[in-house]
């Protein structure tokens, strides 16, 4: 256990992880977690999520118009 946070060293470990790969500091992905049940593993997609579809976007992979279009009309309500 790591004594200063009372969760395991592997816990504690993927929190500064996740931490240093985003905006959140460790009490919010704490807080993250015991709020909304959003689980370690969970934020840890989320964020590797994200971090893919921003080198996408730098890369200039967007949808393109029709695709777009396909999409909009798959749930349009009319």
């Amino acid at each position: 256990m790591d004594d200063k946070n009372g969760i395991s060293e592997d816990l504690s470990r993927r929190i500064d992880r996740l931490a240093a790969r985003s905006t959140l500091t460790r009490a919010q992905i704490i807080e993250d977690a015991l709020s909304h049940g959003r689980s370690l593993a969970w934020q840890e997609r989320w964020i590797s999520g994200v971090q893919e579809g921003l080198q996408e976007a730098d890369r200039g992979d967007f949808a393109t118009d029709d695709e777009i279009a396909a999409v909009l009309n798959k749930y349009s309500q009319t």
